[in-house]
Parts: structure tokens; sequence; C-alpha cells
């Protein structure tokens, strides 16, 4: 009886053993199919385009920085002319040029080009995907424009002095409109340089392309 059953177990053991390598066979001969966006990725770019946008931020701030010390101006001017959308006058205040508040200052800075970098790369993305740098560049610095012309004359000019009773942004005596886009400008040429870090090229693994 037990030899009976001995036999039974190892006929079955082998059909197993045997349907095993069946399987491995047939698993050999299929291709795997590996996960490839469909259309545009849009969270793809939109996570790198916040990324880079922070890189292109501090590139814009530092071009402040330096701009400001060469006319003899405060080096932070810019973060004081963008404090006063929340602050008022007294961002621009002898008091209010040191300290925590200029840091925290240039921390909304960035991430506000953190923001629109998510709409440059985006729209890099979507409209000129696979261009040479100097399209890149033309694209940008139209698309930088038009951001600086809606955010400051389309939205603050009127914006701040309903909220804050001033309209220090947009006052050419405090920050020549030149400076404004020059800022957006070197931010949108510093996107159309960095646009390639935060392309999408699909995974392919190394067994496909030997």
């Amino acid at each position: 009886m037990e030899s009976q059953n001995r036999e039974l177990i190892e006929k079955e053991l082998e059909e197993l053993r045997g349907r095993v390598v069946q399987l491995e066979r047939e698993m050999a001969t299929v291709t795997p199919e590996h996960w490839q966006a469909s259309g545009f990725y849009a969270t793809y770019y939109a996570t790198t385009g916040f990324v880079l946008g922070g890189i292109a931020a501090v590139a814009s701030l530092l071009f402040n920085v330096i701009g400001s010390l060469l006319v003899n101006k405060h080096p932070l001017q810019i973060i004081q002319v963008y404090l006063t959308f929340p602050l008022g006058e007294k961002a621009m205040t002898p008091e209010f040029s040191t300290g925590i508040g200029l840091a925290i200052g240039c921390c909304l800075y960035i991430g506000t080009g953190m923001v629109l970098g998510i709409i440059f790369q985006m729209a890099m993305a979507r409209f000129i995907p696979n261009s040479n740098l100097l399209t890149r560049l033309a694209f940008a610095s139209v698309l930088g424009l038009l951001v600086w012309a809606i955010n400051f004359y389309g939205i603050l000019s009127w914006l701040q002095p309903a909220l804050f009773g001033g309209n220090w942004i947009v006052d050419p005596s405090i920050l020549p409109p030149w400076v404004a886009a020059m800022t957006h400008l070197i931010f949108a040429w510093t996107m159309a340089l960095i646009y390639p870090w935060g392309a999408y090229v699909p995974y392919r693994p190394q067994t496909e392309l030997q």
C-alpha cells in the first residue's frame, strides 16, 4: 500500500516538474510589456517643472542681486518689492531690509518660481517637445514676457491698490519695467536651457538595447 502511494506521489511530482519546464519555456518566448505613458504625460511634466522652476527662480534672483549691487541698490530689493503684495508699504522700510523677513521672502520668491516652472515646462513639452535650444529660448522669451505683462499689468496693477492701498510693484520709480521684464526673461531662459533635464524618456531595459 505504501509503495503504491509512493509511486503515485513520484508520478505526480514528475508531472509537476514537466509542467514547470513547459511553463518556463513558454515564459521565455513571451516579450514583457513595459508601461509607457499614453498621450501627453502631464503629471510628469508638472512635477519636473515644479523642480526646475525652483532652479530658474534662483537664477533670476541671482541676476537681481548682482544687478542691484552694480547700481548701489540693496541686493534683495526685488524681494522687498515682491513682499509689498502681502505686506504693503511696510516691506519697503529700512527696518525690513534685513532679517528673517527677507529670508522668508526669498523662499516665497523661489516657491512662486516653482509654480511658474510648471507652466513653462508643460508648455514646452506640449508645443515644442523636441526643439533645439534657440527655438526653446525664443518660445520661452515670448511666454516669459506674456507672464510678466499679465501678472504685473493685468492683475497686480489693480489688485494691489485694491487690497493694500498702494501700487509699489508696477511703480517704475521703485521697480523699473525693464528690470521686471529681464527678471522674467532670465527665469524663462533658464527654463529653456534646463528643459531637457525634465524631458520624459521611456525606460528601456538593457536587454532591449542590445
